[in-house]
């Protein structure tokens, strides 16, 4: 069997970690819209690969986790002046509809960030004790240029990051490239007790405790999006190596978007047709094969 592993750019045969068995982790929804038909082209892609591993007699091991706390979700719960734990659930129940409508299996497990806190700080700590991670005032930041293969996900470097990309202006930080670990806790914004005061963790780290946390320092297969390939995937493997000295994920594997007239269906665009809609004009496996009519690297449009 071979897998085009986003890393490499490359069809490599596939060895796993351990013989017989096939341990993923896939990027879930951000609980703060309706899943629409980019988000499902995603867990779609990923229930036909695990599939396949199924069918050809693996053990297969199905992570995919929920984003209950991220600076989205507190807008969302801002605007609406709702309990940001209210928002998530609902987003939370009508997801499930929808993919259970779609066929799709569910995992494992549906681990939530706000449920790792303590797997998150001790993640945090761990990066701070080996020097790549430096506290200020209450936030903790990740030391990109301490990490030598930063970019190696994404095939950028450090210049071109500089140069090219949208930087979070941040006095607090050491470098602008540096990215939050740990943001300190804000009026109003919902928080966790720390060893740097009051706050909650930043987007990157989640996903890095909840994977190695249930499947491993070392993994086989890490997916999503690729539009997490930068910043999110690259992140988590600055950090999640950094900690451990390890290769964190063995394969990287990313669908592409679904598109409407060449932009990326998105909510902050304005162009995304929830699949709770779409579900009252078509019929689920209509909906699910039209999302696998195309090669899962190749946008639709």
């Amino acid at each position: 069997m071979v897998i085009y592993n986003t890393l490499t750019r490359k069809k490599e045969e596939f060895q796993p970690v351990e013989d017989g068995k096939v341990k993923i982790y896939f990027c879930g929804m951000t609980l703060q819209e309706s899943p629409h038909v980019g988000h499902m082209r995603a867990f779609i892609f990923a229930d036909v690969m695990r599939r396949y591993f199924e069918y050809k007699g693996y053990e297969v091991t199905y992570i995919q986790n929920f984003t209950d706390i991220d600076d989205k979700v507190i807008e969302k719960s801002r605007e609406e002046g709702r309990d940001y734990r209210v928002i998530t659930q609902e987003f939370e129940r009508e997801y499930m509809e929808v993919s259970d409508a779609l066929n799709i299996k569910r995992p494992l497990l549906f681990p939530r960030a706000t449920q790792h806190i303590k797997e998150i700080i001790e993640l945090i700590q761990k990066l701070e004790q080996k020097g790549f991670a430096y506290a200020v005032g209450g936030d903790v930041y990740f030391r990109v240029r301490a990490f030598k293969d930063y970019g190696k996900l994404s095939w950028r470097n450090i210049d071109e990051l500089i140069s090219g990309a949208r930087v979070e202006v941040d006095p607090k930080k050491k470098d602008p490239l540096d990215f939050a670990l740990w943001k300190s806790a804000k009026e109003g914004e919902p928080c966790w007790e720390s060893p740097w005061g009051k706050g909650r963790p930043g987007w990157h780290i989640e996903c890095s405790a909840m994977s190695m946390h249930y499947l491993g320092e070392t993994f086989d297969i890490h997916g999503g999006g690729n539009d997490l390939i930068f910043p999110h995937h690259e992140n988590e493997i600055a950090q999640s190596e950094a900690a451990t000295g390890k290769t964190f994920a063995r394969y990287w594997v990313h669908n592409a978007m679904v598109n409407i007239k060449g932009d990326k269906m998105s909510k902050s665009l304005k162009n995304f047709v929830p699949v709770k809609e779409l579900l009252q004009k078509y019929e689920p496996d209509v909906i699910r094969y039209f999302l696998v009519s195309s090669h899962y690297r190749s946008p639709i449009d």
